[in-house]
């Protein structure tokens, strides 16, 4: 009996009142006194009742939920896309389903073909470094299940993206890089398959072609962007028999941790090598000098993804009319990429 699930039914017999008032009461209608109101909801809480939105849900075609669906839950990018998201689906009254692919294809059809299953009313998703098609997103859209795609998108698709625009990121970062003096430029990234990589190298190349720079693939390092990616890079960069002087790397915790090995090896930064780095993470603050940037604004990010789906769910607007949104991102200088300044005090 202790597990029996408690119903409005049993509050009714319990304070010898009709169901229809219990429910009334329960959803807060003003049409039941409010100390009728009051003395429902106290019993329902010694009781243990809990609301079955569930059914409720179902009866209206509906869940009030949102899945979200991304790549990774450890970096700082994706912690506050998700702050973002939440805001504005709580706000609008919806509940979250997060799910992650830890970068592999396989586990993101799986949790998308979950997350259907669980009947969400739309989908928010990024995609992993090696996805190669949207397949496993049909069954969304033949049930009409809105998905917005942000960050790491299928570029030539109808979909609804919300994105930077990653080739100017890649061209600006490059194009400080080379005003202040560097020529031998190294670019650490990832996937170039994926968008968001593929198109800060579009950046790179072009920078380096506006200044006569002869592109060398020998200077791109196809990484993975994690702890152990800066410490690998690092040693690549010192290895290199003509060492570079500007590095462009495409994560704020990898070029961290590339520029302290670095240090560790007596290179001297931004004197010998200057260094951009890509998120505008909390590390870029911490490190010593402070990391130059891509600021990448996730939150802003989450909240115009949430709100583009929410009020397509509420008919406010349709999906379909926007297919991309391009969030504003800027360069933020710092001192670990002013080589030019640097050189200019230290060899007057």
């Amino acid at each position: 009996m202790l597990n029996k699930e408690v119903t409005i039914y049993d509050l009714a017999e319990k304070l010898n009142l009709s169901p229809a008032t219990v429910s009334r009461a329960l959803n807060d209608d003003p049409v039941v006194k409010k100390k009728t109101r009051k003395v429902i909801h106290e019993a329902a809480k010694e009781l243990g009742y809990r609301k079955n939105t569930f059914a409720r849900n179902l009866r209206n075609q509906r869940t009030n939920t949102i899945g979200v669906l991304v790549h990774e839950l450890k970096s700082n990018f994706i912690t506050s896309v998700l702050a973002g998201i939440e805001k504005v689906t709580t706000e609008a009254g919806y509940d979250l389903i997060i799910a992650h692919s830890s970068e592999s294809f396989e586990k993101e059809a799986a949790n998308a073909l979950n997350l259907f299953h669980k009947r969400v009313d739309g989908l928010i998703a990024s995609l992993a470094s090696n996805t190669e098609n949207l397949d496993h997103f049909n069954p969304f859209e033949e049930k009409n299940i809105p998905v917005v795609f942000f960050d790491r998108v299928e570029e030539n698709t109808n979909s609804t993206k919300v994105i930077i625009d990653n080739y100017t990121c890649g061209y600006k970062a490059t194009q400080h890089l080379i005003e202040q003096g560097c020529k031998q430029i190294v670019l650490v990234t990832a996937d170039l398959r994926r968008n968001v990589y593929g198109q800060r190298h579009k950046g790179y190349v072009a920078a380096l072609a506006d200044a006569g720079i002869a592109y060398d693939e020998n200077l791109v390092l196809i990484k993975d962007l994690s702890e152990h990616c800066g410490v690998e890079a690092a040693l690549e960069i010192i290895r290199m028999n003509k060492r570079p002087d500007g590095a462009f790397i495409t994560n704020d915790f990898s070029a961290a941790v590339c520029m302290q090995t670095l240090k560790e090896h007596g290179i001297r930064i931004p004197h010998d090598i200057a260094v951009v780095g890509f998120n505008d993470d909390a590390i870029s603050k911490i490190i010593e000098p402070q990391l130059t940037t891509i600021r990448y604004p996730g939150t802003e990010m989450g909240e115009l993804a949430a709100l583009n789906l929410i009020n397509h769910l509420q008919g406010l607007t349709n999906l379909h009319h926007t297919k991309t949104i391009i969030v504003r991102s800027d360069l933020v200088i710092r001192q670990s990429s002013l080589r030019k300044s640097f050189n200019e005090t230290t060899h007057p």
